[in-house]
């Protein structure tokens, strides 16, 4: 064996101690890394999630707007449909109340009693269709004037309450629509 031979052995395993002790202080710096990349990456999918709940409760308030202006076109056709001034002045007592069923049969039925029997019906749908809602015309004004203006103007508001989650308080919306509608005026059409 040559002095120099034995020499080379030693150095090679004092190198192999030196980067194995490099190895080992890598070890903790990698978790390290790791664990601070998992945090920003959980706090950017908390941000996900709550962009996302938002986008949620946004949603609902717009569906919900939607359907109360849906329901209020379809009084406001029902009103269209059987526009005699008493009929008109029936739809604004009526929403006061709950409007009554069974006041008009098949066959014979007034104007002011076809009024309640839609605002009935239309009452018990809208409360289906939105929670905690509520619905009122607040006018109904007919002023005659000279033939052939025959228009009355209508009202019609509908509030309903959403619930925030965040707070558990009730919200109160509200939905209103002024139209004019014309009357069945035989004499004077619009």
């Amino acid at each position: 064996m040559n002095k120099y031979s034995g020499n080379k052995q030693h150095r090679s395993r004092q190198s192999k101690s030196k980067q194995l002790g490099k190895i080992g202080k890598n070890h903790g710096f990698t978790l390290l890394e790791a664990l601070i990349g998992f945090l920003i990456l959980s706090t950017g999918m908390m941000g996900i999630a709550s962009l996302q709940a938002i986008s949620l409760k946004a949603g609902k308030t717009s569906v919900y707007s939607s359907v109360a202006m849906m329901k209020v076109e379809e009084l406001l056709e029902s009103m269209r449909t059987n526009a005699t001034p008493v009929a008109l002045a029936a739809y604004a007592a009526a929403a006061g109340s709950n409007g009554t069923n069974g006041t008009c049969s098949a066959v014979v039925c007034t104007p002011a009693q076809l009024a309640q029997e839609d605002i009935y019906w239309w009452k018990i749908n809208l409360k289906t269709a939105l929670p905690n809602a509520t619905a009122t015309t607040t006018s109904v004004v007919y002023t005659p004037a000279a033939p052939p203006s025959q228009m009355a103007t209508v009202q019609v508001n509908v509030n309903w309450a959403e619930r925030n989650k965040d707070t558990a308080v009730s919200a109160a919306k509200t939905y209103t629509i002024t139209a004019d509608i014309c009357t069945n005026n035989a004499s004077s059409p619009c």
